[in-house]
């Protein structure tokens, strides 16, 4: 962690969710399921002290020899967010984050079509439709402007806090520690899953940990266009699911005039061993919304 740099780290989120697990479900279910959370960075407006390593929106800071990211036959995408790896505290993290360098997330968001063109997992030739750029550090850039018919999203400086994540309760990691699971298992049960939501509230943008769904598991959609779209059914899927980490999540956001379809949010996933040779460009990105 960079000298200086003052992360807001409590126990609450820990403590919160041991609680309500040793609430709502058996003593050794508890247990079991508690073992399956993992440390994420939450991702907040920063205001007053707070130390900022990123922002939501404005405009791109790109070298001089990279072109705006473009999905061809459409059209340019739009700057959603920029993260400076130096002073993210990602040393909380279990994934391997740069310790250095920009990371910046660009989409194809509907500008320049009202929506039409959609960006999906199962659909290959979508992909040029949402990117990650790393740029190492020492390297010069400038900021850009926006390409015709790309209106910047009002920027948002943002810091960071680690908060302990759990993962999606359909998620493959809950099916392989608890399996077999019966349809009246105890960490189905609706009222654990309304205190999880209720947990769980409000604006979440995210980096590492366990993403935080809007409809199902977004490791499983991406491993099933990963593996290249084969049955729902094929096993591969959720072994593939397993394979897959949150590298970020950015949600629906007032403050950036950010809307992903109705209240939704984006995800960009990647392989660990990938982020840890800094393959960006091998993230698979997903959206859902309500």
């Amino acid at each position: 962690m960079a000298p200086g740099i003052m992360v807001r780290m409590t126990q609450s989120t820990v403590d919160a969710l041991h609680a309500l697990a040793r609430e709502y479900l058996p003593q050794e279910i508890a247990e079991r399921w508690i073992g399956l959370l993992r440390p994420g960075l939450r991702l907040e407006k920063a205001e007053g002290a707070g130390s900022v390593v990123g922002r939501l929106g404005g405009l791109p800071g790109l070298p001089e020899g990279e072109e705006w990211p473009v999905w061809e036959g459409h059209g340019p995408l739009a700057f959603v967010a920029s993260l400076d790896c130096a002073v993210l505290p990602s040393g909380a993290l279990d994934i391997a984050m740069p310790t250095d360098g920009t990371l910046a997330f660009f989409y194809f968001d509907g500008q320049l079509d009202d929506g039409c063109a959609v960006v999906a997992p199962d659909e290959p030739d979508s992909w040029a439709g949402a990117r990650v750029l790393y740029i190492p550090a020492g390297v010069p850039v400038a900021e850009r402007t926006a390409p015709e018919g790309i209106q910047p999203y009002p920027e948002v400086p943002l810091t960071a806090r680690v908060e302990t994540t759990a993962p999606h309760l359909w998620h493959p990691v809950v099916y392989r520690e608890f399996a077999p699971m019966p349809d009246d298992h105890p960490v189905w049960d609706e009222d654990f899953q309304e205190a999880l939501g209720e947990h769980f509230e409000g604006t979440e943008h995210r980096i590492g940990g366990h993403a935080h769904p809007v409809q199902g598991e977004v490791e499983t959609e991406v491993a099933h266009g990963a593996l290249g779209n084969p049955p729902w059914n094929d096993p591969r899927i959720k072994e593939e699911a397993l394979r897959w980490v949150l590298l970020a999540q950015f949600d629906t956001d007032h403050d950036a005039d950010m809307m992903w379809g109705d209240c939704g949010a984006l995800y960009w996933l990647i392989r660990p061993e990938d982020l840890a040779e800094c393959r960006f460009d091998r993230a698979m990105f997903t959206w859902q919304c309500c």
